[in-house]
């Protein structure tokens, strides 16, 4: 019972951590709260976590499988770094239309928010790396063994880990607009920005061959 709690906690904690940083997935899930309601937002970020799990199980599995899938995930990449770009300039082009109603272009859809957060989730490969590389160094320290109980205990966390990280977004968000008058064209503004910003970083890093499935395909993790 130990060891489970033990790779539970290890798996939410990564998993909280590594969704604090600015990504797509968590802005989008902020923006979809502050213009359709947290509700939505949930709905959103549960999509994305059982996607997540699901890619955990597959590399927990099949690690030496994944390694070799570098430039499928690749095109993944590329697919996701256009979400992002479409995603900075549905905000801008929001932003400057005005008005309090005014939501991002690309959410302008009937699509099931839970299937948005598993369709966006699915096609953004950052995340099967990152749990690839976090993986192995639980395995090297021999806190996660391939034990089908420790398996299932450690995606728990992770899943739980996600949406608490996701949660910071969404309510964080929420709690800075209720203290700006006026604030839906300033977030789209902001949140545009955010996008943009993160756009290039993606950009960067993959031109760089700095991104986590560089890495990957190098046999760095």
């Amino acid at each position: 019972m130990h060891k489970l709690l033990q790779v539970f906690f290890w798996g939410m904690l990564i998993s909280f951590l590594g969704c604090l940083p600015l990504g797509t997935l968590n802005i989008t899930a902020m923006q979809i709260g502050l213009q359709e309601g947290i509700k939505d937002a949930l709905l959103f970020s549960l999509g994305c976590l059982l996607v997540e799990m699901f890619y955990v199980r597959v590399s927990l599995i099949g690690i030496a499988w994944v390694r070799k899938q570098t430039k499928l995930l690749r095109i993944m990449e590329w697919l996701t770094l256009a979400i992002i770009i479409a995603l900075a300039v549905g905000s801008f082009m929001a932003a400057a239309k005005g008005g309090a109603e005014q939501k991002n272009e690309l959410l302008k859809n009937n699509i099931h928010r839970f299937l948005l957060g598993m369709l966006m989730s699915s096609i953004s490969p950052a995340q099967i790396p990152f749990w690839f590389g976090w993986s192995n160094v639980l395995f090297q320290k021999g806190t996660l063994q391939p034990v089908k109980a420790q398996y299932t205990s450690y995606i728990i966390g992770i899943g739980l880990g996600t949406m608490l990280g996701n949660c910071v977004f969404i309510f964080g968000g929420q709690l800075v607009v209720n203290n700006i008058s006026s604030s839906q064209a300033y977030i789209n503004w902001i949140v545009g920005g955010i996008f943009a910003i993160t756009a290039v970083i993606q950009l960067a890093k993959m031109f760089l061959h700095k991104d986590a499935i560089s890495r990957m395909g190098e046999g760095e993790f």
